[in-house]
């Protein structure tokens, strides 16, 4: 099996952020990464080049496939700032309503600017999101 090229790194986060171009899009990830920090305690690192991840899990698929992932992280594409969610979103109906405009992928927040949804609820998202995925994946002795 391929070697899994999205892993943790050394890369500095700062660094990688303040090359954004947009002076817009790098203060939206300037404010989701202060988020996200806050929320999960974690310490932000790069996984891969483009990926600003927090905290790490280990997942291991009945098949035998096995690997590490960020808990939750995002990244600035080209179109849409991606927030990424292990889990995915069908269990938070309540919050999502409330979330502002957005689109969704199986398990990856699109949006355009910080300002268009609530911050504070994007929060409990990922506070929720998080706990979730440590319950489902905890971790080992």
């Amino acid at each position: 099996m391929a070697e899994r090229k999205t892993k943790e790194n050394d890369q500095s986060v700062e660094q990688f952020l303040n090359r954004i171009e947009d002076e817009k899009k790098r203060q939206d990830c300037f404010v989701i990464l202060s988020l996200m920090q806050q929320i999960t305690g974690y310490p932000p690192k790069m996984w891969g080049d483009s990926i600003v991840g927090f905290g790490s899990i280990h997942y291991k698929y009945a098949a035998g496939h096995e690997g590490d992932m960020a808990l939750t992280g995002f990244s600035p594409r080209k179109q849409n700032l991606t927030i990424y969610f292990t889990m995915g979103f069908e269990r938070y109906p309540d919050l999502m309503a409330k979330l502002g405009k957005y689109k969704t992928g199986k398990s990856c927040l699109y949006i355009k600017t910080a300002a268009d949804i609530d911050l504070k609820v994007l929060g409990k998202l990922v506070e929720r999101s998080v706990k979730e995925v440590q319950d489902y994946y905890p971790r080992e002795g």
